[in-house]
């Protein structure tokens, strides 16, 4: 286990000093269209996004077709889908994905993938994938990690599902099979998830169970965790993108459409802006307000030699005086010089 969660993806460092990362998961969205693909790699990067991630697999390298009980999903968003079933409508083809990779690098913004098997890893590996993304449902596939982990690249795990044990196995086969860096993601893996099992104080303590840079990778309604994980020390966010619920899809129910989601990137980045660090004292956007503070002025004219009285010195607006704990110090005194009306006190004027 390190103590350095330093952690980069393609020259971008991330990590608690940093402004979290944001990943737009585009997943089964595309509704097997490569031109909707296309299309939501654009809208994706319009909204100031860090990174577009897509999935790579087939519905052979996930399963296989088969009616049986165990192949069957009940309840939830896929209800009555044989599992090959699902995976057919939801699979980005391997064709596609130069052409993917190639509109994200024209757009300026960088794509990885999460790989299920063994051909997908040497198809983003073609393709010079910076990172890879291991899901959720595969942390316990150390044969996967390994595999991943020998490429060299930076790896983000989702944790969803797995006890600290899983975890840490992942964790320690990436490290030992030579992984370019571990980040791990806080995650539920229900889709949608409950806001109120989202369990957001686990992402801090993820990260520092590990020594990781951590965050989450959120399936809950809105972008309430996002920006909740941002303030407890997430450093990655990852969210599913569609361009509109209402056209359906796979995943549609628990992603946000672009406008949602740029108010996502601008949420969580102002969220990390404001934590800024442990500071008391006035700031330098406080400068001006010092006037509506109170302070000793003289409310009347006071001759040099003359004694301040409750009626020729008050506490009042602005802040440029002598602070108020003073004045019971000062009355009774007398005045250095002449003292003007409206004139803030000093010790200099006063005897």
């Amino acid at each position: 286990m390190t103590n350095n969660p330093e952690f980069a993806i393609a020259g971008r460092k991330i990590g608690p000093d940093f402004p979290p990362y944001i990943i737009a998961e585009l997943s089964a969205n595309h509704q097997g269209e490569l031109s909707k693909a296309l299309d939501l790699i654009a809208a994706a990067a319009a909204t100031g996004i860090d990174a577009i991630k897509i999935q790579t697999y087939t519905p052979d390298t996930m399963t296989i077709p088969h009616d049986g009980e165990d192949f069957m999903i009940k309840g939830g968003l896929w209800d009555g889908y044989q599992l090959h079933q699902l995976y057919g409508e939801a699979f980005t083809p391997y064709e596609w994905h130069a052409e993917l990779f190639a509109r994200a690098h024209e757009l300026g913004v960088t794509i990885f993938s999460t790989p299920f098997d063994e051909t997908a890893v040497d198809l983003l590996e073609s393709l010079d994938a910076p990172a890879y993304k291991i899901a959720s449902f595969e942390i316990i596939d150390l044969a996967l990690i390994r595999y991943v982990a020998k490429r060299g690249k930076p790896m983000i795990i989702s944790t969803g599902m797995a006890d600290l044990g899983e975890i840490q196995q992942a964790v320690e086969t990436a490290r030992i099979n030579g992984a370019g860096g571990v980040a791990l993601l806080h995650c539920t893996s229900a889709y949608p998830a409950p806001i109120e099992e989202a369990n957001v104080r686990t992402v801090r303590h993820l990260g520092d169970a590990f020594g990781v840079v951590s965050g989450l990778s959120d399936h809950a309604p809105g972008s309430a965790a996002c920006v909740a994980s941002t303030v407890l020390g997430g450093s990655i966010i990852e969210k599913h993108f569609t361009m509109a619920r209402a056209e359906g899809g796979p995943d549609a129910a628990f992603s946000l459409e672009p406008e949602e989601f740029r108010s996502l990137v601008n949420d969580c980045k102002s969220a990390w802006a404001a934590l800024g660090s442990v500071r008391y004292g006035m700031t330098q956007s406080e400068q001006a307000s010092i006037r509506f503070r109170r302070s000793i002025y003289a409310v009347k004219p006071i001759k040099a030699g003359q004694r301040l009285t409750p009626e020729n010195v008050r506490v009042i607006r602005p802040g440029f005086g002598l602070p108020p704990k003073h004045l019971p110090d000062i009355i009774g005194r007398t005045a250095t010089r002449d003292i003007a009306y409206g004139e803030a006190l000093t010790w200099s004027a006063i005897a």
